[in-house]
């Protein structure tokens, strides 16, 4: 089974998810690092993955997005562009993404897209049993049964971390994963910049999706000759014709981006022991790596 990872949502869960007390020999929070291979190391441990790719975002708000829907994720954006992230944050990042690669384990990025477009792409292009780990509700988009897909959602954190198939899917969120883009957009998504369809909510937009098979379905119900779409939603929906379609583009994952091969196998060893060494040393989480270590030993795993 191929394991995808968030990266940004499991560091991010780490960050928040221990005590800023946790630091460095040299004093600088470091509990994002530590969490994260604990986190790992927790992942690992309990779905027991042949194979793990950490998905970095290369562009966290693409231009081709913010053209589609100008306010996308603008709430997390500094008056730069780049992104508002927490006090000790970026160096952390800078540390884990350093580590990946050091101790052998595989990372996966493009410069254009989202690390959720980088999940669908590496998702999509094997026949294998696909287990995505994200704190997103978007990536619940690729939930397929069929197909053997499922996600692991870090909502509550990873020690609670919850598997979502196709019918936990439905019992969330009361629409099937294949609809849960339709049901996003037509409800809206404050923490992406999506103000949704004016009037929808969320009761409304699952009734409309499960009836009309999606927006799709939804708009071509709604230009009907009597149609049975409520007039105030079929008014709704008419008039936010052109949001609906950057919205579903925006919020689609792309499935197509160009990566390389990726050996995805986990580490036999590490690819950069000197590296790791002095990466280990600096933020002082030498015992966070041994129980990453232990968690990807075959013997060690269940």
């Amino acid at each position: 089974m191929l394991m995808l990872i968030d990266a940004a949502s499991l560091w991010y869960r780490a960050y928040y998810g221990l005590p800023s007390s946790i630091t460095s020999p040299s004093g600088a929070r470091s509990g994002a690092v530590r969490g994260f291979f604990d986190g790992l190391s927790t992942l690992v441990r309990r779905f027991s993955p042949t194979e793990l790719v950490c998905c970095l975002e290369g562009n966290w708000r693409p231009e081709w997005r913010t053209d589609l829907i100008g306010g996308y994720k603008a709430a997390r954006a500094r008056e730069d562009g780049s992104e508002d992230t927490p006090e000790g944050m970026d160096a952390q990042v800078a540390a884990i993404e350093a580590l990946l690669p050091a101790l052998g384990v595989a990372t996966a990025a493009h410069p254009e897209f989202e690390a959720d477009d980088v999940i669908a792409t590496l998702a999509a292009r094997t026949a294998e049993p696909v287990c995505v780990v994200t704190g997103d509700r978007d990536l619940f988009q690729l939930v397929d049964d069929a197909a053997e897909r499922s996600v692991v959602y870090l909502a509550r954190g990873i020690s609670k971390a919850e598997l979502f198939n196709g019918a936990a899917v439905a019992t969330k969120f009361g629409v099937a994963p294949e609809h849960y883009v339709d049901f996003a957009v037509l409800r809206g998504d404050p923490s992406d910049g999506l103000p949704g369809v004016k009037g929808i909510g969320a009761k409304t937009a699952i009734s409309l999706v499960n009836t009309y098979g999606g927006i799709s379905g939804i708009r071509a119900a709604a230009l009907e000759d009597g149609s049975d779409v409520p007039e105030r939603q079929r008014r709704a929906i008419l008039e936010a014709e052109d949001y609906l379609e950057r919205a579903l583009k925006v919020s689609t994952v792309a499935d197509d981006v160009e990566l390389p091969l990726i050996d995805s196998a986990l580490p036999a060893e590490a690819a950069d022991p000197a590296a790791v060494e002095a990466l280990t040393a600096e933020w002082g989480i030498a015992s966070a790596l041994r129980r990453f270590g232990e968690a990807i030993t075959p013997q060690d795993r269940v």
